[in-house]
């Protein structure tokens, strides 16, 4: 079992950034994927990006390509998401997740993940 903790969320203007974070703890060599989601109110579970531990390949959803960025830190065991340029929109509970391997072009789905964080609150004030 891989116990996930996010961190770095909180209150932010439009236009600012906010890089989250995800430690990682427990069996962690058995997770190769990490990924990133969210969640706003009254809506679905939004994929967001992707990172295989061992090799770095990273994976993006159409919708945060360029503004969002993520990467991941093997001594510190923890995956980050730099997020620019936010938008009153990307207010959400932001979440990470963990899979036991790389799905490359369908890493979108939750299914891929079987272990997940509690969530970090990200607010983006107009």
């Amino acid at each position: 079992q891989v116990q996930l903790v996010e961190s770095g969320g909180g209150l932010v203007q439009a236009g600012g950034s906010l890089r989250l974070s995800c430690a990682a703890s427990g069996r962690t060599a058995s997770r190769y994927l990490v990924g990133w989601f969210r969640q706003a109110p009254g809506k679905e579970r939004e994929y967001l990006a992707a990172i295989s531990w061992n090799v770095a390949a990273t994976y993006y959803a159409d919708s945060v390509k360029g503004r969002f960025t993520i990467s991941r830190d093997n001594a510190k065991n923890t995956v980050y998401l730099q997020m620019n340029t936010l938008k009153p929109e990307d207010t959400a509970v932001y979440y990470c997740a963990a899979g036991p391997r790389d799905w490359g072009t369908l890493n979108f789905r939750s299914s891929s993940y079987d272990s997940w964080g509690q969530g970090t609150q990200v607010t983006v004030s107009s």
